[in-house]
């Protein structure tokens, strides 16, 4: 679905969401920047064919309303069809850690890893209460704020999300062993890649994958060659059951193999301590005497390049993961990432789909 394909004239969505232009596309359709008409607020405007194979808007916005109301969950502002689209208006956010990784020259220090760390663990915690797992936790669905939010991290993409339990009943998912792999082969569990039902423990390991690739700026299994995308799955799966945790994090502080270790420990209908795990890495940022100041690493490239007079180049303010060159972001956000073309669900390793 090409941005020309919307027509020259005026496409206003919800009464008085306009479309300005495309900023990015994925699996499900494109992602556009919206201005609500009625006060000039810039928006994040998803569009999907009415026609698509594995339609997944609808379900995301359900998802989002019953998320509404958490920290770092972006706002719905409306949802329905305009000609032939399901379109979903939310809230335009800011870079995401992907883009912000590439941004710090793919390395984070352990102080940026491990605030990260601390508002993650609670924002899964959070979609976990309500009785959803996430089921891709990757760098790309995480997005910092903008303007008074630009140090919030927020959650995004429920297309993959699942109910885990009966909010009722309380009552958790049987235990299974025929899935295929859903969600991005690079952060999937072990389990997940095993075939096994996926619950909260897959959610929390994925990030502790997440977290590592920060630190070393890349995972072992990457880039793994294979003829067919079944093959190349199985050789990130042996890659990673063969890489012991303690290889994994050498070189890092113990408490990042603790952290996988138990979440790989954790049983299938377990509920994962969450407050020990962020427990460990507060204490471990105190250990090393940093201040939780909100002053991450692309913080300080940018205050640098704007000292130096170099004028600031970085990820502008995105909408739901996508880069919007060109943007003039708020000057607490960061200036514009010489790119053109950011797109959704680029990473080759993805999973599938749809179960």
């Amino acid at each position: 679905m090409a941005a020309s394909s919307l027509g020259k004239q005026e496409f206003i969505v919800g009464g008085k969401y306009r479309l300005v232009r495309k900023i990015g596309s994925g699996s499900f359709g494109d992602i556009y920047l919206g201005i609500n008409v009625t006060n000039g607020e810039e928006v994040a405007v998803k569009l999907e064919s009415i026609r698509a194979r594995h339609p997944q808007l609808l379900y995301e916005s359900k998802l989002y309303k019953i998320l509404h109301g958490g920290v770092g969950i972006p706002h719905i502002r409306w949802y329905g069809q305009e000609r032939e689209y399901n379109v979903l208006v939310m809230d335009l956010l800011g870079p995401s850690l992907e883009d912000l990784f590439n941004f710090c020259s793919r390395r984070f220090t352990i102080k940026t890893v491990l605030m990260l760390a601390d508002q993650m663990i609670g924002r899964i915690e959070y979609v976990h209460c309500k009785s959803f797992i996430h089921r891709d936790i990757k760098p790309d669905n995480f997005l910092m704020g903008i303007g008074r939010h630009c140090n919030k991290l927020f959650l995004i993409d429920f297309g993959l999300a699942k109910k885990f339990r009966d909010s009722r009943t309380r009552h958790h998912i049987l235990y299974r062993e025929d899935k295929n792999l859903t969600g991005t082969a690079r952060y999937a569990s072990i389990n997940a890649h095993l075939g096994i039902e996926q619950s909260r423990r897959d959610d929390m390991e994925s990030l502790g994958y997440v977290l590592m690739y920060f630190n070393r700026g890349s995972l072992p299994w990457q880039g793994l060659k294979a003829a067919t995308k079944k093959q190349k799955y199985e050789k990130i799966s042996e890659k990673k059951m063969s890489t012991p945790v303690e290889v994994l994090c050498k070189g890092f502080p113990a408490e990042f193999a603790m952290y996988l270790n138990y979440c790989r420990g954790l049983r299938f209908e377990e509920g994962p301590d969450y407050m020990y795990l962020r427990q460990l890495f507060r204490i471990l940022f105190r250990t090393l005497n940093h201040q939780y100041d909100y002053t991450f690493d692309w913080t300080m490239l940018k205050q640098k390049a704007a000292t130096s007079g170099t004028g600031a180049v970085g990820p502008t303010g995105t909408a739901a993961g996508i880069t919007t060159p060109g943007e003039r972001p708020p000057a607490t956000t960061l200036a514009v990432l010489p790119s053109s073309s950011h797109t959704i669900n680029k990473d080759k390793e993805r999973g599938d789909k749809h179960e």
